[in-house]
């Protein structure tokens, strides 16, 4: 018989054990080590089956189990000493207190769509949420005062289970927010505490507020599933990426505009500071501008003056190289939404209007979410050097007239944290010989580690891979064929001594889950060398609606299960945080093979490299920047391929190479004691110089120094005097659009070098300018030089700006003039442009207008 309704009733611990629920109701557990340990100690076999989930293992666990640990002295005085650990954890300075002045902001909103944190908590379904989750971390680590904000998904993303013919089928698992580690914000009388959104049809959406301890931050999850919603209305928030156009149009309504009254509400209740800076992860919250926006013009200001104000203090933060990765609307969806109560104030004409496609190769009649958050953002960045410069060619076209290099999105390379994704048994090495259980500070480099201790510790990670593995396909086996035993050979699965490469990821097209497939023959040579074995553990998740994704994985399995290399190449269902854990530390390679650039980051790899693993990949994402031939290797792009299919020919020929006859044998090339000597220097290599490199401490405190610190001092200038700067400001933007379409250079000469210019000579540039009315101060002439290459295109840019003499012109010509020194030989070229002038403004780009010398 099957339950009618189920709900998971939480333990009572024994007083001596109460420290016990402060420890698992505070996420910091999914990284501490020692915190971990003491869980498992409780139970190593209900911390297996409960996924390593602390709540699930006391609700299971048996009350004489607990009364014997309340009567054990050890026992609770280590979980007294780890809860008294976490209190100075929570309360202590950290970098963000010691190393940020009072100038600092002392909160910020971080927006995501998912959070991937940990395995107990499945709220997230790839990239970008184990990104948003390691954000959050590291900002608890460091000392920054974030609050998330996200949506509680009733069925997470989904589970995958692949069947006998190697489809991928999914199941949405209902999860009971009573046995997770949440709590409901609430008023002082006890009651919930809700947001509400007016909809079209004098509709109400209404949402409960949960709250997750993520160290020192608190994350805020909205969920509809409660009795004030209509039926229809409760599931909003049932699954992660669910749903129709007008399903997810809701989820984002309710990430960005419910998200900031959530925001509200906590700082009512709970007394703590509000957001100055406001980062939106990706365009699926970029709706929270909006919701600043109402509530400014309740205080007095227009659209046009809240506008100024919204853009000083957020970050956008885009995640996507491709156009169809990104979500758009309807307009006339968006028309329906906002022509309501949903924000008083704000006219459903100017909303449209910040995610319109008015550009050369936009589409009209669509609301496009990432157009808007730039259009709302006054800073962005992409997340690797290479996504940075695809982002300001993608987006150019909202800042016409400007080099790609000039357009105002910058980059701030992703990282992983650390204490998350470094295996425990590295940590160990590192506690033991360097004193320090940050792996990203110690000295990989020195002998006192030996080679040999490095390579058992990986010996160790990759036994534990392929034990982890043969108990995730006999599981699976048992799922489908319930009181079958499992196939004698699952016990051969894999080999612990066999060079182990690693493929995992979301499995869209774009990403070639089956490249490795492209010579099925020369794969199938490459496994089963007879001196030089290789086996392949692969995993991930296609979109419940990509069915050419699903086919992917079909082929793939398929391929997999042929009887002769069936224990050198296997596919593990249902890739989630848990298995990554385990599967990053346990390869020897990591092998990531894009097409280049649509990878924006790619952060396996990272997570991989932390735990000495080589990469073999595409030089895309952040291999572009980081590969440096002893690290791992680098696939060759044949960008210049006649079509796809030649493209991929070439590349996997590449990688087959690479694996044949570089990779392999140098694994396999041993001395006296086994070791792979060779091997062991690139590992030693990957760790000391990757490692700093890869971790989100160093991405948080880039995205602090770099974009919060500034959105904040721009937040407070714009602000004073009761935000007198954003009237001037939205007066002085109007003034200039008005009159720009006059504003030109009319003439440019030069003069002071020979007639064979050389290194030290001076090129003096007079400019006439038509500023129709403007005052020079709020222009900005520059002469723009560097080297001329086809074309007479201008590459390597400098700028140097001239000076005005408003009494040289007539009229309203104003003649600008200034020194250019030759420094460089060569070819040389240089032209002028004027761009708009205001302290206010973070890019000479901003406002999109540009004038240049013709």
């Amino acid at each position: 018989m099957k339950a009618i309704r189920r709900f998971t009733v939480r333990t009572v611990l024994p007083d001596a054990l109460a420290p016990l629920e402060e420890l698992a109701t505070n996420l910091r557990w999914s990284w501490n080590i020692p915190a971990r340990r003491l869980f498992e100690e409780i139970s190593p076999e209900l911390w297996d089956s409960t996924g390593h989930d602390p709540i699930a293992l006391l609700g299971e666990v048996e009350p004489a189990r607990l009364t014997e640990l309340a009567g054990d002295s050890a026992f609770t005085a280590r979980a007294k000493t780890l809860v008294d650990e976490l209190h100075t954890y929570l309360t202590e300075p950290r970098w963000y207190q010691k190393n940020c002045d009072a100038t600092a902001p002392k909160a910020i909103g971080y927006f995501s769509p998912e959070f991937g944190i940990a395995a107990a908590l499945p709220q997230y379904s790839g990239g970008l949420g184990i990104l948003a989750g390691d954000h959050l971390k590291s900002a608890s680590d460091l000392g920054v005062p974030i609050i998330g904000v996200g949506l509680f998904y009733r069925s997470g993303y989904f589970a995958q289970s692949i069947t006998p013919d190697g489809w991928q089928q999914e199941s949405y698992p209902v999860l009971d927010p009573d046995g997770l580690p949440l709590s409901v914000l609430r008023h002082p009388d006890g009651t919930a505490a809700q947001i509400v959104l007016s909809l079209p049809g004098g509709k109400a959406l209404y949402a409960r507020i949960w709250q997750v301890a993520v160290g020192r931050i608190k994350l805020l999850l909205l969920d509809t599933d409660i009795p004030e919603n209509a039926d229809e209305l409760r599931s909003v928030t049932d699954r992660l990426y669910g749903g129709g156009g007008e399903h997810r149009l809701l989820q984002e309504l309710l990430l960005g505009i419910g998200g900031v009254r959530a925001i509200k509400l906590l700082v009512e209740l709970t007394g703590v500071d509000a957001p100055e800076v406001f980062h939106t992860n990706e365009g699926h919250a970029g709706f929270l501008g909006l919701e600043r926006i109402s509530d400014l013009i309740h205080g007095g200001l227009s659209f046009a003056e809240a506008l100024q104000v919204v853009r000083a203090g957020t970050v956008f933060t885009t995640h996507t190289p491709v156009p169809a990765g990104i979500d758009r609307f309807d307009a006339a969806l968006i028309t329906e939404y906002f022509s309501t109560d949903l924000l008083p104030g704000v006219d459903v004409k100017d909303v449209l209007a910040l995610g319109a496609e008015n550009y050369k190769g936009g589409t009209a009649d669509m609301f496009n979410m990432a157009v808007m958050g730039l259009r709302l953002g006054q800073r962005a960045n992409g997340v690797s050097q290479l996504h940075g410069d695809v982002s300001r060619g993608m987006f150019g076209p909202l800042w016409p007239g400007f080099d790609q290099a000039d357009v105002p999105i910058t980059s701030v390379t992703n990282g992983v944290h650390a204490p998350t994704w470094t295996d425990s048994s590295l940590v160990a090495l590192a506690q033991d010989r360097f004193g320090t259980s940050d792996t990203t500070v110690a000295d990989w480099a020195s002998p006192s580690v030996t080679d040999l201790d490095l390579w058992t510790v990986r010996n160790g990670m990759r036994a534990q891979l392929v034990e982890d593995a043969r108990k995730r396909v006999t599981a699976a086996w048992s799922a489908q064929n319930p009181g079958a035993g499992a196939p004698a050979w699952f016990n051969e699965l894999l080999d612990p001594n066999v060079l182990t490469i690693g493929f995992a990821r979301r499995v869209p097209t774009y990403k070639r889950l089956t490249l490795m497939l492209h010579d099925p023959e020369r794969l199938r040579s490459i496994l089963l060398s007879k001196e030089h074995p290789v086996q392949i553990v692969i995993a991930g998740k296609s979109h419940p609606a990509d069915d050419e994704g699903k086919r992917l994985i079909q082929k793939l399995v398929e391929f997999s299960q042929e009887p002769d290399i069936r224990k050198r190449m296997v596919f593990l269902p249902n890739y989630d945080i848990g298995m990554a854990q385990l599967l990053y530390p346990g390869t020897d390679v990591w092998l990531n093979n894009p097409l280049r650039p649509l990878e924006a980051c790619g952060t396996s790899g990272m997570k991989a490299a932390l735990n000495g693993s080589l990469n073999l990949s595409i030089l895309d994402g952040w291999w572009a920047e980081f590969y440096d031939e002893e690290n791992g290797w680098a696939i060759p792009s044949a960008d210049s391929a006649g079509d796809s299919a030649e493209r991929d020919k070439l590349e996997a020929n590449s990688m087959y190479d690479l694996i044949e006859y570089q990779i392999a044998p140098r694994f396999y090339d041993r001395d006296k004691d086994a070791v792979p000597k060779r091997w062991v220097e690139s590992i030693r290599h990957t760790l000391s110089t990757l490692s700093p490199e890869l971790s989100a401490d160093r991405m948080v405190r880039e995205y602090v120094e770099r974009l919060y610190l500034p959105a904040a001092a721009s937040a407070r200038a714009i602000a004073k005097d009761k935000y007198a700067p954003a009237r001037a400001l939205a007066a002085w933007k109007s003034r200039l659009v008005e009159a720009w379409p006059s504003v030109s250079v009319a003439h440019v000469e030069s003069g002071g070098v020979d007639s064979v210019p050389q290194v030290g000579d001076e090129l003096h540039v007079r400019a006439q300018v038509n500023i129709d009315g403007l005052s020079p101060d709020d222009l900005k002439v520059e002469v723009v030089f560097g080297r001329a290459r086809e074309g007479d295109t201008l590459v390597d840019t400098d700028r140097i700006e001239l000076t005005a003499d408003p009494a040289s012109g007539t009229g309203s010509m104003v003649e600008y003039s200034g020194t250019v020194a030759l420094t460089r030989a060569g070819s040389f070229g240089y032209n002028v442009r004027v761009v708009p002038n205001n302290p206010l403004l973070a890019s000479p780009a901003e406002l999109g207008l540009i004038a240049v010398a013709r």
